[in-house]
């Protein structure tokens, strides 16, 4: 078990370091307006601040079960657990399937990886490709785990996006052996080109997926979700009744809130798709120019981008770049046990532009590129 290294930076970054690191809004996106709006009405109500029951605030399930119906995914409030953001939520069906194997993609989000080993969850891994995993591999895996971790849109560390057909190969894997996929899904709402349809959706009774609104609206609320069937959904409630009784009740009410004119959040992420989207732009034109020996895949949505440099070591690179103001996170840090020294995750929404060319800048000078 070992620290998230994206916390560690955070902690130990100041106002003048250029972060690619963390997975972090634009705060200038916030609504925040509308929130101290929706935050002053929910502050009149007394009920507000009173307990709430363990799997969430009722009328915010059923807005968080719309979502769901709107693309087709039949939803009801009973196929909703509230949880505080999608990291409890990971730890809530960790610690239910203790001691278990769990196929994963290679490399998969090192907060999920460190849930894994706490709860002593043997991780096997199965190659990831630019349109998703390697099914010959993840067959092979999940027929003997029957349960799985992916992130199939915009995945973190590296952006790839699951095509079509991988989405309809996994799902026919998952049914197959009648196991569990665990199909976290912080990032697909925020779609360049296409929305793609969650492999969840083919198989309701044989999946967790995870949401959040800690990329679409604000980290700080640390309102996520499961979403599962009622079978599923029944033994999480005692772990989660163990860990906090229930989610931040204000946090959702003050949500449940805002969520009340539907067109504020459908206008929100539209906004978020189109800035984003220039940002991604932006840095990867300003990549191609100071740093081109850096291979990537342009991502179709999310917020990062991932790649390689030949012959240098990125762990090492960090060092000298921290000292010099610019950090990022080395590809090594989303692996188990295997050595990956010369990859890179960079966040591409939380910089302006001025600090993206004057960040890469300083690594172009620092690897003499």
């Amino acid at each position: 078990m070992k620290r998230s290294f994206i916390r560690e930076i955070l902690e130990n970054t100041t106002n003048e370091t250029i972060s690619f690191a963390g997975g972090l809004p634009d705060e200038k996106l916030f609504p925040h307006i509308q929130l101290k709006e929706s935050a002053s009405r929910v502050m009149n109500d007394a009920i507000s601040f009173q307990y709430s029951t363990s799997t969430g605030l009722d009328s915010l399930k059923e807005k968080i079960a719309q979502f769901y119906n709107d693309s087709g995914f039949a939803t009801s409030k009973e196929n909703i657990m509230i949880t505080s953001g999608s990291q409890q939520a990971l730890d809530i069906i960790a610690r239910y399937n203790n001691s278990k194997d769990i196929t994963i993609e290679a490399p998969s989000y090192l907060g999920a990886m460190n849930i894994f080993n706490l709860n002593n969850m043997k991780q096997n891994v199965v190659n990831l490709n630019t349109n998703g995993c390697d099914t010959f591999m993840f067959n092979a895996s999940f027929k003997n785990s029957k349960l799985a971790y992916l992130i199939p849109d915009f995945q973190n560390p590296t952006g790839y996006t699951y095509s079509k057909e991988k989405r309809e190969d996994v799902a026919n894997i998952v049914k197959k052996y009648d196991g569990i996929l665990i199909e976290d899904a912080p990032y697909s709402q925020i779609y360049f080109e296409e929305e793609y349809e969650s492999i969840s959706k083919s198989i309701p009774n044989n999946s967790y997926h995870l949401g959040s609104f800690s990329k679409t609206l604000a980290p700080a609320l640390r309102i996520g979700w499961i979403r599962a069937s009622k079978e599923l959904l029944e033994p999480l409630i005692a772990y989660k009744e163990a860990m906090d009784l229930h989610t931040n009740g204000l946090a959702q009410h003050i949500l449940n809130d805002y969520l009340e004119d539907k067109n504020n959040f459908l206008s929100h992420k539209k906004l978020l798709r189109k800035i984003y989207k220039k940002k991604m732009q932006i840095f990867t034109s300003f990549l191609n120019e100071i740093l081109p020996s850096f291979n990537y895949t342009k991502p179709k949505g999310g917020m990062f981008i991932y790649g390689k440099f030949e012959n240098i070591d990125s762990s090492e690179l960090i060092k000298e770049c921290m000292k010099n103001g610019v950090v990022f996170v080395p590809g090594a840090e989303f692996y188990n046990n295997i050595n990956s020294n010369n990859e890179i995750r960079f966040n591409f929404t939380h910089c302006t532009s001025n600090e993206i060319y004057k960040g890469l800048n300083i690594i172009k000078k620092i690897i003499g590129d």
